[in-house]
């Protein structure tokens, strides 16, 4: 598998997910999962520690944009080594006026997963998960499990298969 951890099938060990993924893995089948020290759940940290390349790490970004006094949420997935567009790509493709990353305490109370965790898996119905196409293309990514305490591995593309998942260029 990839980097030195011991995968197991994600639906065999829900006890490493946060419950809202634990409820949402069942849709992706060839999802493994794997323990991990929480004080090494940072990328780059993570990586390091476990031989994980960082275009095979892909973090989940929270957006809140806001129009009107509205203000809606969506999930962005980059490769570890490439940055969202927030302020360009994502605000327009949402129609916002302005779009930031979610403050911490927000993003985990909407979504019920811990800070460092978060994963488009499971997020709450109707929010867009925004999938930068090297991720949707990688052959493997490791993913957020919802804890800090574990990742999740699956192929590319099963991102894509999500509900309101749609494959952009996100990248800077």
């Amino acid at each position: 598998m990839l980097g030195t951890l011991d995968w197991e099938p994600a639906n065999a060990r829900r006890d490493l997910l946060a419950d809202p993924v634990a409820a949402a893995i069942g849709a992706l089948p060839d999802a493994e999962a794997a323990p991990i020290d929480p004080e090494l759940a940072d990328t780059a940290a993570f990586c390091e520690r476990y031989g994980v390349p960082l275009d095979a790490s892909a973090n989940c970004v929270v957006v809140a944009a806001k129009r009107g006094g509205r203000v809606a949420y969506a999930a962005c997935m980059i490769l570890a080594n490439g940055r969202a567009d927030v302020n360009g790509v994502v605000r327009k493709h949402l129609g916002a006026r302005k779009a930031s990353f979610a403050p911490m305490a927000e993003a985990t109370s909407l979504t019920g997963m811990e800070y460092g965790g978060i994963t488009p898996v499971g997020l709450p119905g109707g929010w867009p998960i925004l999938v930068d196409e090297s991720v949707a293309a990688a052959a493997h990514v490791v993913i957020g499990s919802g804890l800090r305490r574990s990742k999740i591995l699956l192929p590319g593309k099963a991102l894509t298969a999500l509900p309101d998942a749609e494959v952009i260029a996100l990248a800077l």
